[in-house]
């Protein structure tokens, strides 16, 4: 047998490994997505040996405010936290400070790259303008992102919790207890759902009712459905009834509010584009101005007539998004 014709062999072998190798890699990939997609983070942490009050702890435990912060400062910290949580990110609101101003020195110090020679003085209000400028464009970069974070955490858990309803009725009607009903549903939704209902189940493990349990539920999640779910279980504990009927149905009324919530989506898609456009649009026009070409409005401080027609323009923009506000949001 001459070697070129093995040629065709040689072909043939090559394209048998090439289609190994992308079965092989697409079969890995597709089970590591289905592994994914079946075990939420609190099992996928206890299934990496963790114990279950360092999960417990590693996923509620609220990070303490600096202790010379004040109160204003503390409520400000617990309050960037819960978002923060919300959004499905343990980082600390501390973190989150260093992060904004690392990212606003490096806008700041980018800054000067395009900023003009100017004479000391001016230099020196340009400095000062380039900076608030850079620590604006900063923070609001992350609370958008945050923002953005949070409203698809929420979505989705909106999506999954008719879901765990009907696991937990289910395993209701088996003859379940309520929490085993609720550790099964823990145990079957994938995040953010699953490891929320786990977390039910830590804190009534550790002493605290179930009814407590869902209202710190509701507190860390911020939705409004499961505001329901507690204040429904607390009236059922409170007053008596067929739990299995009352979950039932909240299943039915978490659907039909998602679905009609869709709707109002699309119907109000359009607006809420324009109205988000105009938001956002002239804050970036200005923050990049003043951040890359400050003596475009710090030649203009000394006019008497600029800082009147700023602060006029100023309220006439939030009076335009308190309306646009009224505008497209709607209570359903």
């Amino acid at each position: 047998m001459t070697p070129t014709s093995l040629i065709p062999l040689a072909y043939v072998l090559t394209f048998a490994a090439v289609v190994l190798v992308v079965q092989t890699t697409a079969d890995r990939l597709l089970s590591a997505r289905v592994s994914h997609r079946r075990i939420n983070r609190r099992l996928s942490m206890q299934a990496a040996g963790a114990p279950a009050q360092e999960v417990y702890e590693r996923l509620v435990r609220r990070p303490g405010a600096p202790s010379s912060a004040g109160r204003r400062l503390a409520a400000l910290h617990d309050a960037v936290w819960s978002y923060c949580r919300q959004a499905g990110m343990t980082i600390s609101p501390t973190r989150l400070a260093v992060i904004v101003l690392a990212a606003a020195g490096a806008l700041w110090l980018l800054s000067f790259a395009f900023m003009r020679p100017a004479a000391a003085s001016t230099a020196a209000a340009n400095g000062v303008v380039t900076l608030v400028a850079a620590l604006g464009l900063s923070a609001m970069a992350a609370y958008l992102i945050i923002a953005h974070r949070r409203r698809l955490r929420l979505r989705k858990l909106e999506e999954q919790l008719p879901i765990a309803l009907d696991v937990i009725t289910r395993a209701l009607r088996a003859g379940h207890p309520v929490i085993s009903a609720v550790n099964l549903a823990a145990t079957e939704m994938s995040d953010p759902i699953g490891s929320e209902m786990g977390l039910i189940v830590d804190e009534t493990t550790y002493g605290a009712t179930f009814k407590d349990a869902l209202i710190s539920f509701a507190q860390r999640t911020g939705s409004s459905d499961a505001h329901f779910f507690a204040v429904s279980v607390a009236i059922q504990t409170e007053t008596g009834g067929n739990l299995v009927q009352i979950l039932d149905g909240l299943a039915g009324v978490v659907r039909g509010r998602h679905s009609l919530a869709k709707r109002v989506k699309a119907l109000a898609s359009e607006g809420k584009a324009s109205a988000l456009i105009l938001s956002l649009l002239p804050l970036f026009i200005i923050g990049a101005i003043v951040l890359f070409q400050p003596q475009f409005y710090s030649s203009k401080f000394s006019d008497p007539i600029f800082w009147p027609f700023a602060i006029t323009i100023a309220a006439i923009y939030f009076v335009g998004q308190f309306i646009m506000n009224k505008i497209i949001n709607f209570k359903y």
